[in-house]
């Protein structure tokens, strides 16, 4: 498996970037989203990467965080989802948007990808649903931070200076203190189903502004009334 490329930006294809590792060129194929993020030719780039093998075919998919590249193999377990079905909600919704839509049951969120159709995009969600909180772990393990839309990025998240031209994984731009997988914890700590503590967190912190941890739990806890399994 080749999970990560560092290396010299050769040129950028229509569905690819020609990375240079070594002397050694790889085609590494990325949703539109990614490479418009992509440095010009001559630059260093870092890819987190998934290797697809089939018996005609070896292929190459790159994310600029590998949060991306979770996601990415997380929704290629869907039935009906393919590379570029994948590829296409984790550059559209992103990692953020796409765990609340798949937290939350939205699937009509998921139809903004291209390619998704409303019986795959419903199929994304009902398959999912149950990974959302360990999706928002792994997220949140990588500090919190991927590059945003405009950046230009390459940058691994544990080197210095990632969080200057950074946004967070999963909290809103306001509130990316809040560690969302705390909040599920403490609140299937106190008896709540982690599928009913997920939906509540995710819904806290995209509707509420500025709240600190404590906060929204406090309104994940209305939320979910006294529906707690004791």
């Amino acid at each position: 498996m080749i999970g990560r490329l560092r290396g010299i930006v050769v040129e950028c294809r229509e569905d690819a970037v020609l990375l240079d590792v070594g002397g050694v060129g790889y085609v590494v194929h990325c949703s539109t989203a990614t490479l418009a993020r992509i440095p010009p030719p001559g630059e260093t780039l870092i890819l987190y990467t998934d290797l697809l093998v089939r018996e005609d075919l070896m292929q190459l998919s790159g994310f600029l965080h590998p949060a991306e590249c979770d996601l990415y193999r997380a929704l290629l377990t869907v039935q009906g989802v393919g590379v570029r079905a994948a590829q296409s909600i984790v550059g559209t919704l992103g990692v953020r948007k796409a765990i609340q839509a798949i937290s939350l049951g939205d699937w009509n969120a998921i139809t903004a990808a291209q390619y998704i159709g409303k019986r795959i995009a419903q199929r994304v969600v009902n398959e999912l649903k149950e990974k959302s909180t360990t999706l928002i772990e792994r997220a949140e393990s990588y500090a919190g931070f991927m590059p945003d839309s405009g950046a230009v990025s390459g940058v691994d998240p544990g080197e210095a200076g990632v969080g200057d031209a950074a946004g967070p994984v999963l909290a809103p731009d306001h509130s990316g203190s809040v560690s969302q997988a705390d909040c599920i914890l403490a609140l299937v700590n106190l008896g709540y189903s982690r599928s009913d503590a997920t939906r509540a967190v995710v819904t806290a912190v995209g509707d509420a502004d500025d709240l600190d941890t404590e906060q929204v739990i406090r309104v994940a806890l209305r939320s979910l009334g006294g529906n707690a399994e004791r």
